[in-house]
C-alpha cells in the first residue's frame, strides 16, 4: 500500500493510522492525547490533517490509511485549525511557565511556540481549582489540565483500576475520582503511570517540585531493584542526586512501573544508608546488633571475615547449619551464582528467595 504524504509517495502497512504512517516517515504530527500504550481517542484535535476527498479535517490518530490516500499534514488550513485549538487551550491555561515544573518538557508549550501562540485571545471566566497536594507522591494542578484523557485511559485500559474519570460537563469538566473522594481513598495504587503520560504540568512528582528544571536533569538508564521482573527505568539525575524516576521502554515493562519502582527510591540518599561494609568489633557482646558494635572495613576484609565464619560453621557443625536467602533485587545471574555457591561450595540445599511465593 502507498499513500501520498505531503506530496511524497510513502509505503504504509494495512491497519496503520495516518499518524503512525507519518511517524514512520519521520513526519511529526502534533498531539496531546495520543500515547503509545493507549488506544487512539482523537480528543485533543491537534493532530487534524487534510485528506483529499474527505469532508473537513480528520484526526490523524484515529483515521486509518487507505491505498492511494492523499494527505497534507501541515497545509495552511491545517495550521489555522491547530492555532484555533491551541488558542482555546491557552486561553484557559495558567501562563506561569517560568515557575511550572514542566517548563521545557511540556507539549503544550512546544506547540504554542511552534504555532506562534503567545497568549489566549478568549477572555472571560477561567477554570479555577485549588492544587491537590493530598497524596504523598505527586501533585495535581487541575488548572493546567488540558483534558487529554491520557491519565483516565492509562488507569482504565492499561492498569485496569478505573480510579479516575471525567466528571462534570463543558467548562466545569475535571478529571476526578468517583464522588470526588481523595485519591488516597480511591482505587488508585499510585503507580504514577498517569504522571509520566501527562503532556503538561498537571501531574508532577513531588520530588521534582523546586528541585530541578527539565534541562538540568540527565537520564541514566537502569533496572528497577524491587522484584525479578526487570523493569527498565530512567533515573532523572541532577548533581548526582535522583530527582525522579520514569519507566523506560523494554520488553519487560514497556515504560510502565509500579509505585515502588517509580516512587520508592529515596533510600538511595538516606542518611542511614550503608555505603561501606561493616564488621563486628572484637569486643562486641554475642548477639549485639547496634551500629556502635560495628566498624567500617574494606570489601576484602569483610569478605575474608564472612568466608572464615562460613568455613568455621561448615567444619564445626556441618554444611546444613548454613542457610542462604537470596534477593529479587539481584540479577538472575547473581542469584544463579549465589545458589551455586551454596550448593557447590558450602554443600547445602538450604537456599530460599524472597520472591518465591
Amino acid at each position: 500500500m502507498e499513500i501520498l504524504l505531503n506530496g511524497a509517495r510513502v509505503a504504509v502497512k494495512p491497519g496503520q493510522t495516518i499518524m503512525q504512517a507519518a511517524d514512520d516517515a519521520g513526519i511529526h504530527v502534533p498531539r496531546l492525547c495520543n500515547y503509545p500504550q493507549l488506544k487512539p481517542s482523537g480528543a485533543c484535535r491537534l493532530c487534524v490533517v487534510q485528506v483529499k476527498g474527505a469532508r473537513g479535517l480528520v484526526a490523524a490518530c484515529t483515521t486509518p490509511v487507505a491505498d492511494g490516500m492523499e494527505v497534507e499534514t501541515d497545509s495552511p488550513i491545517v495550521a489555522d485549525a491547530r492555532r484555533d485549538v491551541l488558542d482555546l487551550l491557552v486561553s484557559n491555561h495558567p501562563l506561569d511557565c517560568f515557575h511550572c515544573e514542566a517548563c521545557g518538557d511540556c507539549a503544550l508549550q512546544d506547540y504554542a511556540y511552534q504555532y506562534g501562540i503567545k497568549e489566549g485571545s478568549y477572555v472571560g471566566a477561567r477554570r479555577q481549582v485549588e492544587v491537590d497536594d493530598s497524596n504523598p507522591f505527586f501533585r495535581i494542578d487541575y488548572e493546567k489540565c488540558v483534558l487529554c484523557g491520557i491519565c483516565v485511559r492509562m488507569c482504565d485500559e492499561v492498569m485496569g483500576y478505573g480510579a479516575i474519570d471525567f466528571a462534570g460537563r463543558g467548562f466545569t469538566t475535571l478529571v476526578s475520582t468517583p464522588y470526588g473522594v481523595s485519591l488516597n481513598d480511591s482505587a488508585c495504587v499510585f503507580c504514577g503511570n498517569c504522571v509520566q503520560g501527562c503532556p503538561v504540568g498537571a501531574l508532577v512528582p513531588k520530588s521534582q517540585v523546586g528541585a530541578a528544571r527539565s534541562w538540568e536533569m540527565k537520564k541514566v538508564r537502569s533496572i528497577c531493584p524491587y522484584c525479578g521482573v526487570g523493569c527498565a527505568i530512567d533515573l532523572h539525575v541532577k548533581g548526582n542526586r535522583i530527582i525522579k524516576i520514569e519507566g523506560a521502554e523494554s520488553p519487560a515493562n514497556h515504560t510502565l512501573t509500579c509505585v515502588k519502582g517509580r516512587f520508592g527510591w529515596e533510600f538511595v540518599h538516606h542518611e542511614d544508608r550503608l555505603l561501606k561494609p561493616l564488621i563486628r568489633k572484637a569486643d562486641a557482646p554475642r548477639g549485639a546488633v547496634g551500629r556502635e558494635w560495628f566498624e567500617e572495613a574494606s570489601w576484602d576484609d569483610a569478605l575474608a571475615v564472612a568466608a572464615a565464619g562460613l568455613a568455621r560453621v561448615k567444619e564445626g557443625v556441618g554444611p546444613d547449619a548454613v542457610a542462604g536467602l537470596s534477593s529479587a533485587k539481584a540479577s538472575n545471574e547473581e542469584n544463579y551464582l549465589f545458589q551455586k555457591f551454596m550448593r557447590a561450595a558450602i554443600g547445602t540445599n538450604n537456599v530460599d528467595h524472597c520472591a518465591r511465593l
